[in-house]
């Protein structure tokens, strides 16, 4: 019997066997997976069915009762075929439900008995946990018994079914409403729910397409191979083209269950918003935002536009793998897509069995992740182990693309300005940074936030960025969300969790991996390319300090952004100059002014230092007239080892420059061009001055000393 790990909702691995259709398609027998012409597969064996290059689904024939052969070899779709089946696939979901809190209070305020049943169902199960934590506290046992409490918080919301798993999940990103120990317990939460029966499954299929089972699949899995809070997946063949695919059906009646337990959740949401002042959080905007989520996910379509959204944005990396949609097939309550036959990111043997790194897979998991987050916005936001797959052929294959997020473009840019305030210690900026990125009202003052801010990170930040542990650092912020009146935005909340949870993973293999190291050289490789003005801002900085520049800094952030596969050195030098050469730089100028007069200076001395070094001892007291033991240059040795090593550091940057694959020195074209604009011109006569004052400067404090008699032994 195979294992097969579908990873669909949960990543469940399930074991099941399969069906062939004879004569009705009401005559199931229950045999082996019925695979025309194949040789049965060993699980995570093989992806069956890979994603077509042009991204394009192929259309089935016209008629709805093809030929049973499977066709092995298709014609390429066009992309206007394509277009017209999602077309009539959004036609299918034309009376999908949207989540709207007057809608259900008029219906289900109009059923009070069925309310009041489920009102007690809850009640009762909420209720006795209450009680509990209320007896805590008159013990003073609600830290001792918090990790407990939080466990069987856990286990009701699993009885209480679908709406309380995912309001379960959703609590646990968010670290401003629940303590540590309840987002670490509620983060286990499993979509593992029983199963409904296969009958009314494959009824739905049949009702939502207008078509005969048998019709579309050759074979189809007599039970689901996976099953979750919303619905069940199937494995099957589809009878036209013979590909293998994963169908998603809807749990029965869901959505009315979920409809009647949103507007109860409601009702104690706006209590708590009257009644419970230590709770600054409008619970009832969290309620709804939530609620909105939920339902989106209920449209198997929009699902569907996910996946290609997100399969377009990310998939154009080798080692990423997002499953291909069949619209065809797709309809509100149904969803048919490419099957990925995958082994579970958690699964650590069974990966490295099939001769593939765990760490490499999680690498790419995070670059996805950041891409996500800080270059197009769109983002998946039910991050879990389930729902990344290690494929045979080493990609990480991406699943369950219901709950999605997005980060605001002007956010995107204020998480890396915050990650430069967060290196350069600036803790008045970095609470500053909390109103830009939506976390505080205007009206909040963040005074008595620093502090906090102070005492967690100067203690986390004498750690390296490499042996800086990622879940501490969101554990000790989660910290500080929770005691002031922090309220953090869903996306916030989930890339952490996502992040957290691509580190825990990969800790499983490498007890020292670090997830803030694996993600430096993508954030370093933004600041140096991106030419978006805020970026740029945050660059300079991060560079510039107290009027002097940080050479250290740039040498860091070229060896770090030289790590990530996509820096280029000609993206890093082009926007600076152009910044440079601004008309409102004229602040800039002064302080490269001042920089390349420093840098002209060292390469100049250490010229000097190198040649006096290269003489024979004869030759430098010849040369400085009998005081070749004092050296060529009159400057202290602190002052004559800074010099040098500005000058090395700056070699070494040049190095670090020329070695990117990118560089070509073809690449310095149009910097001259740069260079030949009138600003340039001026700029250059400039650091030629204030070079040649300094040097002249110098070359007179030596000449006195070399003529300058030394003082007569008193006889």
């Amino acid at each position: 019997m195979t294992s097969l790990v579908v990873g669909q909702s949960l990543g469940l691995t399930l074991v099941g066997d399969g069906v062939s259709f004879r004569n009705s398609r009401r005559h199931v027998a229950k045999s082996k997976f019925f695979f025309p012409n194949r040789k049965r597969l060993a699980r995570a064996a093989l992806v069956q069915a890979r994603p077509r290059e042009d991204g394009v689904t192929p259309s089935p024939p016209s008629s709805s009762r093809p030929s049973p052969a499977p066709v092995v070899q298709y014609k390429r779709a066009d992309l206007a075929d394509d277009l017209q089946a999602e077309a009539r696939a959004l036609g299918r979901a034309v009376d999908a439900s949207v989540y709207s809190p007057e809608l259900i209070a008029r219906k289900h305020g109009s059923q009070p008995l069925k309310a009041l049943r489920r009102s007690v169902e809850i009640l009762t199960a909420l209720g006795g946990f209450a009680l509990k934590l209320g007896i805590d506290q008159r013990q003073g046992k609600l830290e001792l018994n918090m990790k407990k409490r939080a466990g069987e918080l856990r286990r009701i919301f699993t009885r209480l079914g679908p709406t309380f798993v995912k309001l379960g999940q959703g609590l646990s990103t968010r670290p401003d409403l629940c303590p540590p120990a309840y987002l670490e317990e509620l983060a286990e939460l499993q979509d593992a729910l029983p199963t409904f029966p296969d009958a009314e499954a494959f009824a739905c299929i049949e009702r939502e397409l207008d078509l005969s089972l048998e019709s579309i699949f050759s074979s189809i899995s007599p039970d689901p191979i996976a099953a979750a809070s919303l619905g069940q997946v199937y494995k099957a063949h589809l009878r036209y083209s013979g590909q293998v695919v994963a169908v998603k059906v809807q749990r029965p009646g869901i959505e009315e269950a979920i409809g009647l337990d949103f507007y109860l959740i409601r009702g104690v949401g706006k209590l708590i918003n009257k009644y419970v002042d230590f709770i600054t959080t409008d619970v009832l905007a969290l309620i709804d935002e939530f609620a909105c989520r939920v339902y989106q996910e209920l449209n198997y379509v929009q699902e569907a536009q996910n996946a290609r959204r997100f399969k377009k944005l990310y998939a154009d990396k080798a080692d990423v793998l997002v499953p291909d949609i069949f619209w065809d097939y797709t309809s509100r309550k149904v969803l048919t897509m490419e099957w990925v036959e995958g082994t579970k990111l958690n699964e650590q043997v069974a990966i490295e069995s099939q001769g593939l790194k765990v760490l490499d897979l999680v690498n790419t998991g995070i670059q996805c992740s950041l891409r996500q987050l800080l270059e197009y916005g769109f983002f998946h936001a039910d991050p879990h182990p389930g729902n990344l797959l290690a494929t045979p052929d080493g990609k990480l294959a991406f699943l369950d693309f219901g709950m999605m997020s997005e980060t605001p473009e002007e956010a995107r840019f204020a998480i890396i300005g915050h990650v430069v305030h967060l290196v350069n210690r600036d803790y008045e900026a970095m609470a500053q940074d909390y109103y830009a990125l939506k976390f505080l009202s205007p009206d909040v003052d963040v005074t008595p936030i620093i502090p906090a801010l102070r005492d967690f990170f100067d203690d986390a930040l004498n750690y390296t960025v490499s042996e800086l542990n990622f879940k501490t650092l969101v554990d000790g912020l989660g910290a500080v969300f929770y005691q002031y009146p922090f309220d953090v935005p869903a996306y916030y909340a989930l890339i952490l969790r996502s992040l957290t949870v691509l580190e825990g993973l990969a800790l499983y293999a490498d007890p020292d991996f670090k997830v803030l190291a694996a993600s430096y050289p993508y954030f370093a490789k933004r600041l140096l390319t991106d030419q978006n003005p805020y970026l740029r801002d945050a660059l300079i900085e991060l560079l510039f300090k107290d009027g002097k520049f940080r050479w250290g800094r740039l040498e860091n952030l070229l060896q770090q952004g030289s790590k990530d596969r996509d820096f280029s050195s000609k993206d890093a030098l082009q926007p600076v100059l152009k910044l440079l050469l601004d008309p409102n730089g004229e602040e800039l100028r002064l302080l490269v002014i001042k920089e390349a007069v420093r840098v002209s200076e060292a390469f100049a001395l250490g010229s000097v230092v190198d040649t006096y070094n290269s003489m024979p001892e004869f030759m430098r007291s010849l040369v400085f007239n009998g005081n070749g033991n004092g050296g060529p240059l009159t400057m202290n040795p602190t002052e004559l080892e800074s010099t040098l090593e500005l000058r090395d550091q700056v070699s070494r940057i040049w190095s670090l420059l020329q070695s990117s694959e990118s560089f070509d020195p073809a690449i310095l074209q149009p910097i001259a061009q740069v260079l030949q604009q009138p600003e340039a011109r001026r700029l250059g006569g400039r650091v030629a001055g204030g070079v040649g004052q300094r040097l002249a400067a110098r070359f007179l404090q030596q000449l006195l000393r070399a003529t300058t008699p030394s003082p007569s032994p008193v006889p």
